[in-house]
């Protein structure tokens, strides 16, 4: 974390993906013993994904859901609909339920760092993540309790915490390779 810390970004790239391809890529190409930089895993995209059926007959609270869950990823979250209707639930088909991201490029390092370096310290009594949410090829999914750890929330302006899931899809054939690739990242894992 210190090394990455000091990395800037440079032009057009942001200063995790600099710390990836400077100081990542080298380290998981030497730890692997990779012949080629191509097999060096590397993040493919982060989907964000909110359910929000606790406020699906309120259009200004849905609203103002899909509204933090844009200011924290900084890309407009598309609305997820029922796809049939199930009476116990109170839910027809067509009903707006949710609401996903899919973050690619600069987008997606800007929102990884932002997790990894302030979001994540945020939490409270924050002993670190769960490394066993892995699934098996490769890609690594966590859930978030409040959207109120990321600095972009105003905590006056918000009218119920929510949380959401959050996915990182990496290119890594075994978990192993996967937690390598985001333990060089910064992202903190508890101890086993």
């Amino acid at each position: 974390m210190e090394k990455q810390n000091k990395v800037e970004a440079k032009g057009n790239k942001t200063r995790l993906e600099v710390f990836y391809k400077e100081s990542v890529v080298p380290a998981l190409k030497k730890e692997f013993n990779y012949k080629n930089i191509n097999e060096v895993p590397a993040i493919e995209k982060i989907v964000v994904n909110a359910g929000l059926g606790d406020v699906k007959d309120n259009s200004k609270s849905f609203n103002q859901a899909v509204d933090e869950l844009a200011l924290i990823t900084g890309q407009r979250p598309l609305v997820t609909t029922a796809k049939k209707a199930v009476a116990n639930f109170k839910l027809r088909e067509g009903m707006k339920i949710g609401a996903k991201v899919t973050l690619r490029g600069n987008t997606m390092w800007e929102f990884l760092d932002r997790l990894i370096s302030i979001a994540l310290p945020r939490v409270r009594d924050f002993r670190g993540i769960s490394p066993k949410s892995f699934d098996g090829k490769g890609n690594f999914a966590m859930g978030v309790k409040e959207q109120l750890i990321f600095p972009e929330i105003d905590y006056d302006k918000i009218e119920k915490v929510r949380g959401f899931d959050i996915c990182i899809v990496t290119t890594a054939k075994t978990d192993n390779e996967a937690k390598a690739l985001l333990t060089e990242l910064g992202m903190p894992f508890k101890k086993a």
